[in-house]
């Protein structure tokens, strides 16, 4: 367990009679990648307005391991980007440079490298595409040197070349920088190429965290075997190769991917192992997908 970020505590928030979010509780540890998964309306962006301080909840509490009160520490993309389109990339940091009241210097430049926008000169970001659009809203939330960035579907309309762009540099934010990134999608396949840990949000409330070795092996092929010595099996099993483990159940051993099914019954055979139980599972993310949230609510 990681160094705590922003925990929520019964975060419920209403409209009128209308209540959005029933009793939300979760912790972001720092050096997260956490994705908030769910259809749309299920309440990923009113999360995220109440984490940057943009709504405040009806009832409950949420808490920072951070100086919140720093101008910057929280970065934000939520709904679409605030650009002037007939500004440059650059012009649009420096704007957001000074509403932070901070002093506009070389590192407008070292955050246009890093977003890769270095090289768009004078051109107006009115004429970028929505891809490099996105990557501009993340220089400007990357003003004031944030400890946490918060994204809402920052990927969502993106072409699959924009969709790569996006991933690979929130990737690099957070290994080289070190900075926490909460993102949101109705899209699992592209979360999974992503984050490291998951809540699945429907009708306003968190129903599942998951970690990343969930959602890893949540699309494959796997061969279940009960067993008397699942240890002692799971290590003939890996010294020959297979990607075998007794992760999930210390009773049981499960190999990743295909396997030669006379060669480790044999296996078992030789090494003096009982097997009980023998099973194929496949599995892909829709059906995960469908499975936590519902099928006939998803998007």
């Amino acid at each position: 367990m990681g160094e705590m970020l922003i925990k929520a505590e019964g975060l419920c928030k209403d409209y009128g009679k209308k209540s959005v979010l029933h009793d939300v509780d979760f912790t972001i540890n720092k050096g997260d990648i956490y994705g908030l998964v769910g259809k749309n309306g299920a309440g990923k962006t009113t999360i995220m307005r109440i984490m940057t301080g943009l709504q405040v909840p009806t009832k409950g509490t949420i808490s920072y391991g951070f100086d919140r009160t720093r101008l910057g520490s929280v970065g934000a993309l939520v709904e679409l980007p605030s650009i002037y389109a007939n500004k440059s990339a650059y012009e649009n940091i420096k704007f957001q440079y000074l509403n932070l009241g901070l002093k506009v210097d070389d590192s407008i430049n070292e955050i246009l490298h890093l977003v890769g926008l270095d090289n768009t000169g004078n051109k107006p970001a009115g004429k970028f595409s929505l891809g490099m659009r996105q990557r501009l809203g993340i220089a400007m939330a990357m003003v004031g040197d944030p400890e946490v960035l918060v994204l809402d579907e920052p990927i969502n309309g993106l072409d699959p070349q924009g969709i790569i762009g996006v991933r690979d540099l929130l990737i690099r934010l957070n290994r080289e920088k070190g900075i926490t990134v909460i993102i949101s999608s109705h899209i699992l396949s592209e979360l999974s190429k992503l984050a490291t840990r998951y809540a699945f949000i429907d009708d306003g409330r968190i129903i599942r965290e998951c970690s990343e070795y969930d959602i890893e092996h949540a699309g494959e092929k796997l061969i279940i075997i009960s067993c008397d010595k699942s240890s002692e099996y799971c290590t003939l099993l890996t010294d020959k190769g297979y990607k075998a483990e007794t992760v999930t159940n210390p009773d049981k051993v499960t190999i990743h991917g295909e396997a030669d099914i006379t060669d480790i019954v044999l296996l078992a055979r030789d090494g003096g192992i009982k097997i009980t139980d023998f099973r194929t599972v496949e599995t892909d993310l829709e059906e995960f997908y469908v499975g936590v949230v519902g099928g006939n609510k998803n998007v």
